[in-house]
């Protein structure tokens, strides 16, 4: 089965599961995640309380870690949050929103790194180069630039920290040290709203809920976001507010038949 048709299989596997994605995420983009878990067909829950991360974990299909309003407190829950994940065997997906810019995030990152067993990492080229030990430079939470091109900071990573990443970006790069995929779907619009990228984290986690290789669900999440990006750019004829809403209309129209047909993906061995 080739990654597109996998990919299609996977959406198929999670309009038909539902699966529940617990979201410790910030709060700029809390309402874009629940939405966008829905539209996929997955179900949504954003609990970060300290006093009841690790129970609901337990009843999760997925968690995903989002440190971009981050406090220590959050940091806290995510870290109990991950290790219960851990010992349940549920996929964790972290975003390091703006690693690099301040010591907080890039310590926090690597907190994370370090104590939880991440299966997917996805971030931009700027956080992903900082975390790896690459000059970056990272301002708010936008990469500006890093002294490394992609492919090899996703490399460096992935060797670095024992797990899948993925780096967004005109073209995504996934890669888990031994295989490497560009992806080509996509729209310049996703760049014009807020939370697009962190709405691809619980894409990606919906994937890795059932799919049990982190390499696969990453791929297959980002084409499928990808695609869903063109059509509400299709849509909405380049105005970002109408492409915001066209963009939730695209995630819940898309179909299996769509992903294999669409997907642009171009896999290599590292």
């Amino acid at each position: 089965m080739g990654p597109a048709q996998r990919a299609a299989a996977d959406l198929a596997a999670i309009r038909e599961k539902k699966p529940l994605i617990h979201s410790i995420t910030n709060l700029v983009v809390m309402n874009e995640t629940a939405n966008a878990t829905l539209c996929i067909d997955a179900l949504p829950i954003m609990s970060h309380a300290v006093e009841e991360v690790e129970e609901m974990v337990g009843i999760a299909s997925a968690l995903v870690l989002n440190i971009g309003t981050l406090t220590p407190a959050w940091i806290d829950a995510m870290e109990l949050a991950g290790k219960r994940a851990n010992e349940l065997g549920i996929p964790v997906i972290l975003d390091p929103v703006g690693a690099g810019a301040t010591k907080l995030r890039t310590d926090s990152s690597k907190r994370l790194l370090e104590n939880v067993k991440i299966s997917i990492v996805r971030g931009n080229a700027g956080e992903v180069a900082t975390l790896a030990g690459i000059a970056a430079e990272v301002r708010g939470v936008e990469s500006i630039g890093a002294e490394a091109g992609t492919d090899e900071i996703a490399a460096r990573f992935a060797s670095t920290y024992g797990c899948t990443v993925a780096i967004t970006g005109p073209v995504d790069i996934v890669s888990d040290c031994k295989q490497i995929a560009r992806i080509s779907n996509g729209d310049a619009m996703l760049a014009k709203v807020v939370g697009t990228g962190c709405m691809s984290n619980v894409i990606v986690a919906s994937f890795a809920s059932v799919d049990s290789d982190p390499f696969s669900a990453a791929v297959g999440a980002l084409s499928t976001f990808g695609l869903a990006g063109e059509m509400a750019a299709k849509a909405s004829g380049d105005k970002p507010g109408s492409f915001h809403v066209e963009l939730y209309n695209a995630l819940y129209a898309i179909s299996p038949a769509d992903v294999a047909s669409g997907a642009n993906i171009k896999m290599s061995d590292i």
